[in-house]
């Protein structure tokens, strides 16, 4: 299970294009790396520019990962199944593939594999070649909670590890109508996880996949109640 060092940040952000070159096969910031590397932030999250298409992603994970952080790398899924050989399996590691609500219901119509299928038959290679798998389900404003349940289902039905559900942007750190309605969706949203573990994380990854300001005190709060029910529920490991 994810445990958080006490005078650490949760989790770290990295934008794999700011580390890696979309033209070498290792990362060509290794002074970055050994400063990802020491930080007490138990949790590194690759996102930003798509990972997946920067040949030195597994490099960074391999040398991530052994060190003894969990890292949740974040991919559209398109690329994934021509790239999962180029990973291991390790309990610390999990691939995060990042589905929007309602998509499924668009690329049905199409005689083409679009994005959600290609990043389903990812899913599938990945949970057949031993991986850790978590979603990662945005809310936009004008998501509706029978997609986001329909998008829950699809994700258990494929045998996912976890579930992050964020907001889709900043907007959910100002006080505008808007911005609380996305703020009350996206709470209601996270109920459907199912899951006080994966809620409680889903809180604490949101202000570095978002790009906005860290919780409100209330909320916080409420994640320390909730992290010491969590811990005894862990992360499932396949």
């Amino acid at each position: 299970m994810v445990r958080l060092a006490p005078d650490a940040g949760p989790v770290q952000f990295v934008d794999a294009a700011e580390i890696l070159h979309h033209d070498s096969s290792h990362p060509v910031s290794h002074e970055r790396i050994r400063e990802i590397n020491s930080s007490r932030s138990p949790v590194v999250w690759i996102g930003g520019s798509e990972p997946l298409y920067h040949p030195g992603v597994s490099h960074l994970v391999r040398a991530i990962a052994q060190t003894g952080h969990f890292v949740f790398l974040e991919t559209d899924g398109t690329n994934l199944r021509l790239r999962i050989h180029e990973f291991q399996p390790v309990s610390r590691l999990f691939l995060t593939v990042r589905l929007e609500p309602g998509a499924q219901r668009r690329n049905s119509n199409s005689l083409r594999a679009g994005a959600f299928e290609l990043a389903s038959e990812g899913i599938r290679a990945a949970r057949l070649s031993g991986f850790l798998i978590c979603v990662h389900a945005r809310v936009h404003a004008e998501t509706d909670r029978a997609k986001m349940a329909e998008l829950i289902r699809v994700a258990h039905s494929l045998d996912v590890d976890g579930i992050v559900i964020t907001p889709a942007n900043r907007g959910a750190s100002s006080a505008t109508p808007d911005a609380a309605a996305l703020r009350w969706k996206t709470a209601e949203a996270r109920k459907l996880i199912r899951s006080m573990w994966w809620e409680w994380f889903s809180r604490i990854v949101e202000p570095v996949v978002t790009g906005y300001a860290a919780q409100s005190a209330s909320d916080t709060g409420a994640s320390i109640k909730q992290d010491a029910r969590a811990n005894e529920e862990g992360v499932k490991v396949a």
